[in-house]
């Protein structure tokens, strides 16, 4: 590790890098802070302006991007009790009815403390548990991937919403989508029904801003919303938060960041569920109980600091066996994949010197957070108010713009506006798209892993028990797969009785 950390701080400590850290920031801030705008949907759009970037300012950048976002949902969340993100929903319990009181920019004040507090942690625990993981997953064979590819497909289930079933469907879609082009194997073509451009296989960031972007606008454009007014004048309080509040925030905000880092790890939770959880364990040991769902501090601090600790969290099995923790992670792995990074522990040996930098870098990412959210606060919560017909098209137009930038052919917009309207039927069949994403970018790895195992063995299944690794991978997707059905069951169970 520490002969990393010299060439490591050398690659980080460039203009271009704080550059794009700190426009990453801005722009996930901005983007989270408008409702119905997700960090999934800033992340795709952006996507693909970076592959014409080296590794580390490309991570920087969408770094940037996916920890602003987990702190700019918060701010619709507290002005106008609307979440900017799924995941600022828990926020919002306490965040709105403080502000109600008057106390607005010291609700903001507290959650971007706790935001940037939950990142830093996180990032640490990356920093010093990802070669350590790194480590175990060099041991790993082709039937001992295929099986961690396996447990990486039961998030598949834990993302489906109400119906696995749906959910199950999607990630097939995903799956034969991911099938398209030159076999792994065998280098023959596969559903490329004689269009040459297909024999490459299509690109993720492509089928991503059709599946999640332009789809967002379509839905957008069925919805018919008023004007949201929004009086500035709400956040020229003086913000001052009490000693006896910061000492009420330091045990849930401590205790958040490590249930958000340990719920990051396992693929398929994500902030939504760290930040509930939290809450409800802050409520259960404070001694104020009375207070949350009324402006409790120690309710937005819990919140806000286990859905950041979730970032650096989820690149950990990402980087070291490249199973995404959740979906907008999964976008990343393009972005490494495509500057030549496999995940795995030559990440970490033959190219430490990036790894540690990118993940130093996200430290800074969430100081540089703090410091944007202390001076732009009145100009993110400006954001809120736009209004849909200005931020629609300028959407639309990067949607194109990032299609036609990947290859720079017009076949590329056609295959995006070809799956902005399978997204589009699919959401009217009530099919989540995040399954989708993960058969795509899991497909691959699965089947050629899968296809390897047995060549090895000659074709005998046994391969896939003969290591004590396997047996584990097999007993986790066992587990995994019996909590979500059980989980199910109980979902069913209460709305019978109801």
């Amino acid at each position: 590790m520490l002969e990393f950390i010299g060439p490591a701080l050398e690659h980080l400590f460039t203009l271009e890098n704080f550059l794009w850290m700190n426009l990453g920031v801005f722009i996930g801030a901005v983007f989270a802070a408008v409702p119905g705008l997700s960090v999934i949907l800033c992340v795709i759009l952006f996507l693909p302006f970076t592959y014409r970037m080296t590794a580390i300012p490309g991570m920087m950048f969408l770094l940037g991007i996916y920890c602003a976002g987990g702190y700019g949902g918060s701010v619709s969340a507290i002005l106008i009790n609307t979440p900017g993100t799924p995941h600022a929903a828990a926020t919002m319990m306490d965040g709105h009815p403080l502000s109600q009181k008057g106390r607005t920019k010291a609700a903001l004040k507290i959650a971007l403390y706790a935001s940037a507090f939950g990142g830093v942690f996180s990032a640490l625990m990356l920093l010093f548990l990802g070669p350590q993981v790194a480590q175990v997953a060099a041991q790993l064979g082709t039937a001992e991937y295929f099986m961690v590819c396996l447990f990486g497909l039961t998030i598949i289930a834990g993302v489906s919403g109400k119906s696995m079933i749906k959910g199950i469907i999607a990630a097939c879609i995903g799956l034969l989508i991911s099938c398209i082009g030159a076999d792994p194997m065998t280098s023959y073509d596969r559903f490329t029904f004689g269009i040459p451009r297909l024999y490459l296989g299509l690109d993720l960031a492509i089928c991503l801003i059709g599946l999640f972007a332009l789809v967002e606008i379509l839905a957008k454009a069925e919805k018919k919303s008023g004007p949201l007014v929004l009086d500035s004048k709400k956040i020229n309080d003086d913000g001052k938060i009490t000693k006896d509040e910061y000492k009420r925030m330091i045990r849930p905000t401590i205790l958040s960041s490590i249930i958000g880092v340990l719920v990051g790890i396992i693929p398929g939770t994500g902030a939504s569920e760290a930040s509930w959880f939290s809450y409800d364990r802050a409520k259960a040991m404070s001694k104020h109980k009375e207070e949350f769902g009324h402006g409790s501090v120690e309710g937005i601090a819990a919140a806000e600091s286990a859905n950041n600790a979730v970032t650096g969290a989820t690149l950990i099995p990402l980087l070291t066996m490249g199973i995404p923790g959740d979906g907008t992670v999964a976008i990343m792995l393009s972005a490494l994949m495509i500057n030549g990074l496999n995940p795995g522990l030559s990440l970490f040996t033959t190219q430490g010197d990036i790894m540690y930098a990118i993940m130093i870098g996200l430290i800074f990412v969430n100081l540089f957070m703090l410091l944007q959210g202390n001076f732009l606060t009145r100009l993110f919560a400006k954001v809120v108010s736009i209004p849909q017909e200005i931020l629609t098209p300028i959407i639309v137009m990067f949607c194109f713009a990032g299609a036609y930038s990947v290859n720079k052919n017009y076949f590329d917009v056609g295959v995006t506006l070809i799956f902005a309207v399978i997204a589009w039927l699919l959401r009217k069949l009530d099919m989540p798209p995040v399954p989708i994403l993960l058969g795509m970018v899991l497909g691959n790895m699965t089947e050629t892993n899968f296809r390897r195992a047995l060549l090895i063995s000659n074709g005998n299944p046994a391969i896939f028990v003969s290591s004590v690794y396997c047996i584990i991978f097999i007993t986790l997707t066992v587990l995994a797969v019996a909590a979500l059905i059980r989980s199910k069951l109980k979902e069913s169970n209460g709305q019978v009785k109801k």
